[in-house]
């Protein structure tokens, strides 16, 4: 109760400040308790759309609680049962005595008036939190020793859980809902390819129809196994095959780091040559100026912040998809997110936080959001069996597999010493663990290392080769195309 009358106190301090009453109608106020008292058809609603914060009068809340009280306790309210309750509390004679309960039994206003008078006491009683939480934030902005980015974060949630707070989504019949879904169904029998978006892999997207909207899917492997050049693939995949905007959220790696390995992957070239290492021969600087020509032009967004705050990553998700039209959203990778400031040290809770925000950014932003996490030594030192990752590998939170509607593992046999050949060392397997809405399985492929490139087993590079040799000479200028052939 005393935090209760310091929150008032604050508020009306506040509105003495800057010359305003704080937002409230107390007369409407009256008018709900009153319809309470006396009509019991008001209780139910009433109780489902408003909490004690939505009283401005610290009497009124007081009064609220205790039918609260009452209705868990399955004890019918009226003038007696809310006046014990008061006393047995021992806010009675604080809200006035009896008295002030008849006399609010006299000032109710017409039950089906109901639904009008509650939504304006969650009205005013956004306006208060907004005006709490602006003020709180303007306290925190003079003061020096705050750190700034700390700052943003408290900023954004305090903002957002005072809207949160008091807007609750309405149920649902279940024939419109069915209505919706066979809208959408007919939708979806004419398109030929995936519902969702495309991962690029025919293998995978028979599985999973594409990234299905509103999903989280986790994307594990331990260190050097290839899930940023595997996520980096299925980026590329939407942006450059399909024209869909893509949102790269990288914490570990540079944006150039990213781009050098994108561009190995698209031009075909070795790696070395990319970085630095090798000197590129002329007709190299024609091919890969002809291939980069899609991905330069693709609707690819990057942001390299490292340890990205996870409210100022829902911030600017949120900005990409409304302004850039954004359709997947990538993060590597999620441990290394910083979460709310009151976790921080709780590692098992700040990596829970996270993980449930993912997923309610993914379901607020209806996008799916692929997030790369790492997985325990666990995945590498079991003995017996095949080496291959299990659920329970997955480093430092066990919500991680229970927010996830997807969990999706890269095997190798190699990396864990069960390769017996050359070709067994492309060898990788992608291990739908967890999949909410569909089979789980293994699907096999082959990562080509010096090409930073994920392939379906019967994909074979050197018909890539022929590909971008063929695009090459038909690209290349006379002058050029003499000097590749020897002709000086």
């Amino acid at each position: 109760m005393p935090a209760k009358k310091n929150q008032t106190a604050s508020i009306e301090t506040l509105g003495l400040e800057v010359g305003n009453k704080p937002p409230q109608a107390l007369d409407v106020e009256e008018a709900v308790l009153g319809a309470m008292l006396v009509e019991p058809s008001t209780i139910d609603e009433s109780m489902e759309e408003l909490s004690a914060g939505c009283f401005y009068d610290p009497r009124h809340r007081m009064i609220f609680e205790a039918m609260q009280r009452l209705v868990t306790e399955h004890v019918s309210i009226d003038l007696i049962t809310v006046s014990e309750k008061l006393r047995s509390l021992g806010n009675l004679d604080e809200v006035g005595g009896p008295a002030v309960l008849a006399d609010l039994s006299q000032k109710i206003a017409a039950a089906a008036h109901i639904e009008y008078y509650i939504k304006i006491l969650k009205q005013k009683a956004i306006q208060r939190d907004l005006i709490t939480a602006s003020y709180d934030i303007l306290k925190q902005s003079y003061d020096e020793t705050t750190n700034v980015d700390d700052l943003i974060d408290s900023a954004q949630s305090k903002i957002f859980a005072a809207i949160e707070n008091n807007v609750k989504r309405d149920v649902q019949d279940i024939g419109s809902i069915i209505n919706s879904v066979l809208d959408n169904l007919q939708e979806l029998q004419k398109m030929d390819g995936p519902s969702g978006v495309p991962s690029g892999f025919p293998s995978i997207d028979r599985v999973t129809q594409g990234w299905q909207k509103s999903d989280l899917i986790i994307l594990a492997a331990r260190p050097s196994v290839g899930k940023t050049a595997f996520s980096l693939n299925l980026a590329r995949n939407a942006a450059v095959r399909h024209n869909m905007p893509v949102a790269f959220f990288s914490l570990e790696m540079s944006a150039d780091q990213l781009a050098k390995r994108l561009i190995t992957s698209e031009s075909g070239l070795p790696a070395d040559k990319i970085k630095g290492g090798t000197k590129m021969e002329d007709y190299e600087w024609v091919q890969l100026e002809h291939t980069l020509k899609d991905l330069s032009k693709a609707p690819l967004y990057i942001d390299d912040t490292p340890g990205i705050p996870i409210m100022e990553f829902r911030n600017k998700a949120k900005k990409l998809v409304k302004q850039k039209g954004v359709r997947l959203i990538f993060v590597d990778y999620l441990q290394l997110m910083q979460g709310p400031p009151e976790l921080r040290g709780l590692r098992e809770q700040e990596v829970a936080a996270i993980s449930r925000t993912l997923k309610a950014t993914a379901k607020e932003l209806n996008v799916p959001i692929i997030a790369l996490s790492q997985l325990s030594r666990n995945a590498v030192q079991r003995t017996g069996g095949t080496g291959k990752p299990q659920l329970s590998d997955l480093r430092e939170s066990g919500s991680i597999e229970q927010d996830a509607d997807m969990v999706i593992f890269i095997h190798r046999p190699d990396y864990v010493g069960m390769a017996e050949s050359v070709e067994d060392k492309e060898k990788t397997f992608i291990v739908i663990a967890k999949h909410r809405n569909g089979e789980t399985c293994d699907i096999e492929m082959k990562f080509k290392s010096s090409q930073v490139q994920f392939v379906e087993p019967d994909q074979a590079l050197d018909v890539q080769a022929s590909r971008y040799e063929s695009a090459m000479n038909n690209d290349l200028a006379p002058a050029d195309r003499d000097f590749e052939n020897g002709n000086f």
